[in-house]
């Protein structure tokens, strides 16, 4: 079963549950789906949907950090609450010591050295760790790598 259809019977079950949160976040997420289908007329897999995922975690995550700063607490906690379902679709996230380990493996075998190479290492890593790691956790673990 692919991940977009898992997706689909979460929304079913959901309904059923009258889970009106989950049943909310899962609409999004099907909707944001949709939107990427339609403008760029492709059919959406799985790695396209945990990208699709992770942009939209990265959303709420940014809404709780404004959210909290503006002291509305009870928006924050419902973007929280979105996060949980969402995270649930994603696939197992390599630890801190695992995307050390890739980023180094990648640059020494491209060869690369100093910050001028970042660009460079991180679209053969985005490539590698798309959907496996945080990203801002790869982005820190490249300038260290370069930087030292």
């Amino acid at each position: 079963m692919s991940l977009k259809d898992q997706i689909t019977e979460d929304m079913k079950t959901a309904m059923r549950a009258k889970d009106s949160v989950r049943l909310g976040t899962i609409r999004l997420l099907l909707a944001a789906v949709k939107q990427k289908e339609v403008d760029e007329r492709v059919v959406v897999d799985d790695v396209t949907l945990v990208g699709i995922v992770d942009k939209l975690i990265k959303q709420r995550k940014d809404s709780v950090a404004a959210y909290v700063q503006a002291e509305r607490q009870d928006l924050a906690d419902k973007e929280a609450d979105e996060i949980k379902v969402l995270e649930a679709y994603l696939p197992q996230r390599l630890g801190a010591d695992e995307i050390t380990a890739a980023v180094a493996l990648i640059v020494s075998t491209l060869g690369a050295s100093g910050p001028g190479d970042m660009g460079k290492v991180m679209g053969a890593v985005k490539t590698q760790l798309a959907g496996k790691a945080d990203m801002a956790l790869v982005s820190q673990a490249v300038k260290a790598a370069l930087a030292g």
